[in-house]
């Protein structure tokens, strides 16, 4: 069966469609594509954008998982450094306190109609996109390698099958949902 869609790319092409509409639309639904919501997320005020990311993280967490157990998803984890992640952590976390929305959030924003979202979200992401193109080769030779550790995952880190990662780590997550439903968030 993987084999058969690794070769069809109209056909990953199309659920990657279908899965974008679909997360897009429980993005809507969830909330968390109004700019109010989000900012309120930043100043600590409405928790709904941390729910919604870690009802995500648990579901897709244990789904990834479960495909591959079952024998229908490859793992195909990227190797990661320090350098990328900070400097990744510190683009993303501008943008985000500047216009109000993520890379998702601004998709969502831009189909519900807000002309912010727009001007603000689709444009910086082209230019950004852009001027990391543009300086990629020199930030591949310098900041994005530092502190490499490979394309290793928590369980290959632990020793364990992934299974002794995953549950607990659901439960963990679900539990921190319940905690912050229970103090109202």
């Amino acid at each position: 069966m993987l084999k058969g869609l690794h070769s069809r790319r109209k056909a990953q092409l199309f659920i990657g469609f279908l899965a974008g509409i679909a997360f897009g639309f429980l993005l809507q639904k969830g909330g968390v594509t109004r700019y109010d919501v989000i900012i309120a997320q930043l100043l600590l005020e409405d928790w709904t954008v941390l729910q919604v990311m870690l009802s995500a993280v648990a579901v897709g967490m244990v789904g990834v998982h479960l495909l591959h157990s079952l024998g229908l998803a490859k793992l195909h984890p990227k190797t990661g450094s320090l350098g990328a992640t900070a400097l990744g952590g510190l683009i993303f976390g501008v943008g985000f306190g500047l216009l109000g929305y993520c890379p998702g959030t601004v998709a969502g924003a831009v189909g519900n109609g807000y002309l912010d979202a727009l001007a603000g979200g689709v444009v910086g992401t082209v230019v950004g996109a852009g001027m990391f193109a543009a300086w990629f080769p020199k930030l591949q030779a310098s900041i994005l390698r530092k502190g490499e550790f490979g394309d290793v995952t928590l369980p290959q880190l632990l020793k364990v099958r992934a299974w002794v990662v995953v549950v607990p780590a659901a439960a963990f997550l679900v539990g921190l949902l319940a905690l912050i439903d229970l103090l109202g968030g």
